[in-house]
């Protein structure tokens, strides 16, 4: 027997699916903008000329951007940033949770009101700086990977995890079978837990990834900066090359050239955005089925 919707929720239905479209053209124009203007004549992109229809296609963009060497070193160096950082994070943060997630661990209390004080209150950029000095991690090659070592929001996600998810019979059965803690951990709440493990890697490799600000800091040397430095870089160029035109002298080759380092710069910009953000793009379907289910059950309660 099949209900027959009433005129009001018909009208909600409408309402919802208006709003959804609306939302999802939202979301998607600014990624369909920046590939359109990645593909467009650069001239045509720097006078604003592009909003719904690529103007006079090219790859001079991507060309540039291809024989560029800091890119590729800044790719490079993302990638293992990235990755090593992303693996360090997780051997930190869920043999962590696990054993916060214990009610038996000593002082569990005050070492989780430990963690959380670090959330709401830091030394300020200046001390952090000199604690960095201190330890030798000014201009290293590994200075991206150690920095930012864990994330206590994303221990907390995880210990409400192991502790919501994973029934404690489980872990008593194991112990009546003569298991230890270790292989508990590892045989049976690594297994379970691959929802939240596949969330918080996500989390901190997308985190990883677009970090930029402390290679600011604390990388002067630019072989070891990260692509969101370089691509920094050029979006510097592009505002000085900008600012020369308006200040430019009259002569009409200078201007024409320079507008024209202008407008390629801009080209160079919308095509680095696009390779920048691939790998998040190709790493987000892997964990998307994982994704809700894990962020639900690891925020139930604390």
């Amino acid at each position: 027997m099949s209900i027959k919707s009433s005129a009001s929720d018909r009208v909600f239905g409408a309402v919802n699916t208006a709003l959804l479209v609306f939302a999802l053209l939202v979301v998607l124009y600014p990624l369909y903008f920046v590939l359109i203007a990645s593909i467009s004549e650069p001239y045509a992109v720097g006078t604003g000329k592009i909003r719904f229809l690529p103007i006079g296609f090219t790859m001079d963009g991507y060309l540039n951007v291809f024989i560029n060497k800091e890119i590729w070193t800044g790719y490079r160096n993302s990638m293992l940033y990235t990755v090593i950082g992303t693996l360090l994070n997780l051997f930190m943060t869920i043999p962590t949770a696990y054993a916060l997630s214990k009610r038996q661990l000593p002082f569990r209390n005050g070492i989780s009101i430990y963690f959380l004080f670090t959330m709401y209150f830091g030394g300020g950029m200046i001390p952090y700086y000199l604690l960095v000095k201190s330890l030798g991690l000014i201009n290293q090659p590994y200075t991206m990977i150690i920095l930012g070592g864990v994330s206590v929001f994303n221990i907390v996600v995880t210990r409400t995890y192991f502790q919501t998810a994973i029934p404690e019979e489980l872990y008593e059965a194991a112990f009546i079978d003569g298991a230890s803690e270790g292989w508990s951990f590892i045989r049976i709440a690594i297994p379970l837990a691959a929802p939240i493990i596949s969330v918080i890697t996500l989390y901190y490799a997308v985190g990883r990834w677009n970090d930029y600000f402390s290679a600011l800091i604390f990388l002067p040397n630019r072989d070891y900066h990260p692509l969101q430095m370089v691509l920094r870089g050029i979006l510097t160029k592009n505002q000085k090359a900008t600012s020369q035109i308006i200040i430019s002298s009259t002569n009409t080759q200078e201007f024409q050239d320079k507008a024209r380092l202008a407008y390629i710069a801009e080209s160079m910009k919308y095509a680095l955005i696009y390779i920048a953000s691939a790998p998040m793009l190709v790493l987000y379907p892997f964990v998307q089925k994982h994704f809700v289910k894990g962020v639900m059950i690891g925020s139930l309660k604390g």
